[in-house]
């Protein structure tokens, strides 16, 4: 990979959008088989003690990297823009095409942050979607950037609340698309529990589930809850509170057309964010379970015979490391059952 770099302290916008024009010319008047890739815009609001980490994440999407990343960096006492921006490529082959992205980094202070669409606007590519991604907060600014944003990338269970979590989730669905990592991080248990009852003999247990059981890291709640959400929102259970305290224990009844369903979800101890564990029983005795495990899920049904069988299912998890690479695809996607989901995960949110 190779790289051409422009630099500039107490800059502004409009030296930026230049620089980056004039790097694109210089390259494309060099080796014409380079073209620019126009996809996606990016725009990330951190720390600027964390850019760096928060960079090395955003270089592991691999494939998945936007087009024009920009970089937002905010330090305290700060009052000038510095900017860099850098443009990557790989040579092509005879006959070939490569394709050239662009990263801006700004550090800019708390002052910006109250004009910050007037600082990113003239560097997006224009008539490309664009998504906004703020892990360390920074609401007023995400706000602010909202006129110019398709797609809001988001993590529920960096609160440690989530019911403010699913609030501020469900706000932002009334104006944009939003990408919530926490859901996407129960995305291989909803694809596993969605296949295991696709069986036509096990479809019917649907409409008699009785008890399900889900098994989290302490600061996954939310994944949690969105699971149960999802499960509710489609077989028409309906929503109660849950008793109990967040990140440890949370338990209660939904009733579902023709009984009742008991729902626990319980912390784990486990290092990855996300799910540990997800088990399933109906009537009349059929219980499913799925646990995380080395190379996939570890699966165990017992039937209504009490027959027991246990298997693996390869590859389900695609990990930690590939959560914010699927967020930057889902902006390009739409997942109609998010919004049903998380409106049902906020009932269940103990009151």
């Amino acid at each position: 990979m190779s790289e051409d770099v422009w630099s500039e302290q107490d800059t502004d916008p409009d030296a930026i959008e230049a620089a980056l024009r004039a790097l694109l010319r210089t390259r494309h008047a060099e080796n014409q088989a380079l073209i620019p890739a126009r996809v996606l815009n990016l725009v990330v609001i951190v720390d600027r003690d964390w850019k760096g980490e928060v960079a090395n994440r955003l270089q592991r999407v691999g494939r998945y990297q936007a087009s024009r990343t920009i970089l937002c960096g905010v330090q305290q006492g700060r009052t000038t823009l510095d900017a860099v921006a850098t443009v990557s490529y790989e040579e092509p082959g005879a006959g070939s095409v490569g394709v050239v992205r662009e990263q801006i980094e700004i550090d800019l202070g708390p002052e910006h942050l109250e004009a910050l669409d007037t600082v990113v606007d003239p560097i997006l590519v224009s008539e490309l979607p664009t998504i906004v991604w703020s892990p360390h907060g920074y609401t007023d600014a995400v706000n602010r950037l909202l006129p110019v944003t398709d797609v809001i990338l988001l993590d529920s269970d960096d609160l440690p609340e989530p019911a403010e979590a699913f609030e501020r989730a469900g706000s932002l669905c009334d104006r944009v698309y939003v990408v919530d990592l926490a859901w996407l991080r129960t995305t291989p248990w909803r694809e596993r529990l969605a296949a295991s009852f696709d069986l036509r003999e096990r479809a019917a247990a649907l409409s008699r589930v009785s008890e399900l059981e889900i098994c989290h890291q302490e600061s996954s709640t939310a994944s949690g809850l969105l699971l149960s959400g999802w499960l509710a929102s489609r077989l028409g259970w309906e929503p109660v509170p849950l008793a109990g305290v967040p990140g440890q224990e949370l338990s209660g009844s939904l009733a579902r057309p023709d009984g009742e369903v008991r729902l626990r979800l319980q912390r784990l101890s486990q290092d990855a964010p996300g799910l540990g564990g997800v088990t399933v029983e109906a009537e009349p005795g059929l219980r499913l379970s799925l646990s995380r495990g080395r190379g996939g899920l570890d699966a165990e049904e017992t039937d209504a015979e009490g027959e027991r069988r246990h298997w693996k299912i390869l590859g389900a998890s695609r990990g930690e490391g590939g959560i914010l690479g699927e967020g930057v695809r889902q902006a390009l996607l739409r997942d109609p059952t998010y919004p049903a989901a998380l409106w049902v995960a906020r009932e269940l949110c103990p009151v």
